[in-house]
């Protein structure tokens, strides 16, 4: 078999090679999310050391909430004041309740941060 890499005329999308952000174990809360009040270093919640190794590999886009999750995920509960937001039990992964603080507000200020694409799947 011979591959003539150099004579194609379709270019390949930068977007099979973005990233994801789901809410199991640790990935949103203590991952990307830490709350303003952290003392760990943060931009409205979102940690800065994240958000610094994430520029760096230039992402071409970050889907979010995730792949099982989304399933049950309302975009609309993660607007507004977050301590207004309704919480949700997360059936996908053990039963952990969510309580939107990290929501689709917050998703998107985490793209903006990045300098990437939202990627919102549902």
């Amino acid at each position: 078999m011979f591959v003539h890499a150099d004579g194609g005329t379709e270019t390949i999308s930068r977007h099979i090679y973005g990233h994801f952000s789901e809410h199991l174990g640790r990935c949103i809360y203590g991952g990307f999310w830490v709350g303003e009040d952290s003392p760990i270093p943060n931009t409205g919640g979102i940690r800065n050391d994240v958000v610094e190794a994430l520029r760096k590999i230039r992402i071409p886009n970050l889907r979010w909430p995730g792949g099982c999750f989304a399933d049950e995920y309302h975009w609309m509960d993660g607007i507004g004041p977050a301590g207004r937001r309704p919480k949700m039990v997360n059936t996908h992964w053990g039963g952990v309740t969510e309580d939107n603080r990290f929501g689709t507000h917050e998703f998107m200020d985490l793209v903006e941060l990045l300098g990437t694409n939202a990627y919102i799947s549902g």
